[in-house]
């Protein structure tokens, strides 16, 4: 008979299995192996630094097997054993390895003798990170650097509908920014960092080959979107002195030219469009003095298309003014060449512009939504990105697209536990798409994000600790938190890659010092660890364009930037915020009010997709404005017995009455005190959004705006009596 004899080798960390076979006549009928199996199984973890839990784990794998110390091998069993040895080897083999965080999970930061601030446990000492790479010092410098890297590899992608992606390579969106800077040259920019160029455009190729034009040039940027207003615009193309603006349509375009035909903003002399217009466009222009120009006119403006001598800035040198807040981070996660991004946040905010030069530095690709917002899953899909740059009002929506679609008891208990069983695995530090829940149960949520993702990177605005945990343990991928401000360019705090906790922003960027302060209105105290935070470093910006006083409101005398957040640190080193400093106000009895708090709380309930919080100092009492989730608010209210389209829903004062129920039932759980809960809501059936000018591009709320558009509802529900 053919007998087959399994033997380890276990050599540099790795198992081989070794299969011996040969001829053998004379095995005795009674053969016993020389090793009981618990012995084997105890030299096996111990030859191979097996931790219990590790081998519990194998073990467990095989439960019908005895452990008692008399067990044997019956002849008959040898290929049982042989199947159990070569399980075992390839479990070893390929079981999933934990990723190594880059410093102590239980010390993410460090405190420094300058007042009290903290610094990132990944430095070797109080010295900030002022540049990662010592040839890459500026934002043309980062993408000089992919240039070299990459060559001729894709750059900048874009898509038509129902196409898939096209790609500029690197070596021509150089050549495309190089042509562009010498045609604006020959418009009478000057190449020094004092010269300002306005865009005015969606995110695609033509916005990023303008803005490195401009810096070829050492030429400085500064991003336009819709939702300033008017006032602002006006405000912003004089403050600057602008006198080129480069647009996508001609729309856009139309309304800076009503600015110029008032005689609001003499400057303005040039408009560069993307798109095509029309003739009497250009003929209404030339009426006013302005020129209007298409893109690859002034590509071919100086010379044929012949550029000049390149004019790198340096890196004391002004690059963008951007006139708007937001909240963005570069963490310790590593970029590689294939790596893709989807880029559909406003390229007039730091937080997606710190995402695309990061990709340029290291040779990795871009690619642009259609520009409909609507369509943004299908470019997902189609893109297939690696890197999803996200807010936490998508993250919001996605979790609850999950739920929404598990509709059986049985759906949601696989749910459930697979997520339960991902999160374990998250616990001890292994990240993965291929485990056995992921092909079962999670395969399809992945694939509606294209199946490739790495990385995701969430900020703007705080998100649920149960929202995170789910989503990390469903889309198989390291979902960092970061927080900042445009006014600290490129984050200040990062969570670290292993740390799988939640309700924390992360420790420090090497580059950023941070600290509290205290605020005693809001009984917050430094040496309680909690205070307003603020930031200092190399990332924090010069000030504010040509505005000395507010300026020195944010920055202190010692070079601190004052955020307006509250903070509170973390025994494990990292930052939470917990409140808001800018925004709080007073009830009638004195109470202090952070009303993005209680938001943020209120968000996690069922029904609710947006809400706003109201209160002022002459009323004792809150109330709120809830837009109901479209997608979930007609079952939720059918559950509890009201039946209705969505608006007859939002009209019934039963439904109401439910909904609110609902939120304080939330806000108890959250530990919301008692004048912290509202205590009347308005039902609105149209969602907040950019276009109706309810939220900024970053989908913040404008809280003024809607305070004003509901000033009707606001004074009916106060006319009420007291509650």
């Amino acid at each position: 008979m053919t007998i087959i004899f399994f033997s380890f080798s276990f050599f540099r960390g790795e198992f081989s299995l070794i299969l011996h076979c040969k001829k053998e006549h004379t095995l005795s009928r009674h053969w016993k192996p020389a090793m009981h199996f618990p012995e084997w199984l105890r030299s096996l973890r111990s030859s191979t630094g097996l931790k219990g839990s590790e081998s519990e784990d194998l073990w467990s794998l095989l439960p019908s097997l005895p452990l008692s110390s008399s067990f044997s091998l019956l002849p008959s069993s040898v290929l049982g054993l042989g199947a159990l040895a070569s399980i075992t080897a390839y479990w070893l083999v390929t079981r999933p390895r934990p990723m190594r965080p880059p410093c102590d999970l239980k010390a993410q930061s460090v405190a420094v003798n300058v007042s009290e601030g903290r610094r990132s446990a990944i430095l070797k000492d109080d010295t900030l990170l002022e540049f990662y790479y010592d040839d890459t010092r500026t934002a043309y410098d980062m993408f000089q650097r992919g240039l070299m890297i990459s060559g001729s590899g894709p750059c900048l992608g874009f898509r038509k509908p129902g196409q898939p992606y096209e790609w500029i390579s690197y070596a021509e969106v150089a050549e495309q920014a190089q042509v562009l800077g010498s045609g604006l040259l020959a418009k009478g920019c000057q190449p020094n960092p004092e010269q300002f160029v306005g865009i005015y455009a969606q995110n695609r190729p033509e916005w990023i080959i303008s803005e490195l034009a401009c810096y070829t040039y050492s030429m400085a940027v500064v991003p336009l979107y819709d939702t300033l207003g008017l006032e602002a615009m006006v405000h912003i193309l004089n403050l600057a002195e602008i006198s080129v603006v480069i647009c996508d349509r001609e729309e856009k375009a139309a309304s800076l030219l009503e600015n110029k035909e008032n005689g609001t903003t003499p400057k303005l002399s040039c408009l560069v469009l993307f798109n095509d217009f029309s003739q009497a466009f250009v003929e209404r222009a030339k009426s006013c003095e302005v020129e209007v120009l298409k893109l690859e006119q002034l590509m071919v403006s100086w010379g044929g298309g012949r550029s000049h001598l390149n004019v790198p800035p340096q890196p004391q040198d002004l690059a963008v003014v951007c006139f708007t807040s937001g909240t963005t981070g570069t963490g310790s996660f590593e970029i590689q060449q294939d790596d893709v991004s989807i880029s559909y946040l406003p390229l007039a905010h730091m937080f997606e512009r710190m995402i695309q030069v990061s990709m340029f530095c290291y040779g990795a690709r871009v690619g642009f939504y259609q520009g409909d917002i609507s369509l943004l899953m299908d470019d997902i899909k189609t893109l297939k990105p690696t890197f999803f740059p996200v807010v936490p009002r998508l993250l919001n929506r996605i979790y609850d697209k999950i739920l929404g679609s598990v509709t059986s008891p049985f759906r949601r208990a696989l749910l459930n536990y697979a997520v339960k069983r991902k999160q374990a695995e998250l616990s001890s530090g292994v990240v993965r798409n291929n485990s056995l829940w992921d092909k079962l149960v999670f395969n399809k949520i992945q694939e509606s994000l294209g199946g490739n993702l790495r990385f995701a990177l969430t900020a703007s605005a705080p998100i649920s600790p149960a929202v995170l945990s789910f989503l990390r343990a469903t889309l198989g991928c390291l979902i960092f938190e970061g927080y900042g401000q445009t006014e600290c360019t490129a984050g200040c705090t990062f969570s670290m890659p292993g740390d799988c906790s939640t309700g924390h922003v992360g420790a420090p960027l090497p580059c950023a010092m941070v600290k509290v302060v205290d605020i005693p209105e809001m009984n917050y105290y430094a040496k309680n660890g909690a205070g307003e935070i603020c930031i200092r470093g190399p990332s924090v910006f010069r000030g504010y364009l040509r505005d000395p006083e507010k300026t020195a409101e944010a920055l202190d005398r010692d070079s601190w930037l004052h955020s307006g957040d509250v903070g509170q640190w973390l025994p494990n080193g990292t930052l939470r915020i917990i409140d808001r400093k800018k925004h709080i106000f007073k009830l009638a009895q004195g109470e202090y009010i952070a009303p993005e708090k209680i938001e943020n709380v209120y968000m996690r309930c069922v029904p609710v997709l947006q809400v706003f919080v109201h209160g002022d100092s002459l009323q004792s009492y809150l109330i709120g404005i809830v837009v109901p989730d479209p997608e979930v608010f007609v079952d939720w209210a059918k559950d509890r017995g009201f039946v209705g389209s969505y608006e007859e829903l939002c009209q019934n004062p039963d439904v109401k009455k439910a909904v609110l129920e609902d939120m304080n039932a939330v806000g108890r759980e959250a530990r919301l005190n008692s004048f912290e809960q509202v205590k009347d809501l308005y039902l609105h059936p149209e969602m907040f959004s950019v276009a109706n000018g309810l939220l900024t591009p970053t989908l913040k709320s404008r809280r003024a705006d809607i305070r004003r558009h509901f000033q009707e509802q606001i004074s009916s529900m106060y006319s009420k009596k007291a509650y």
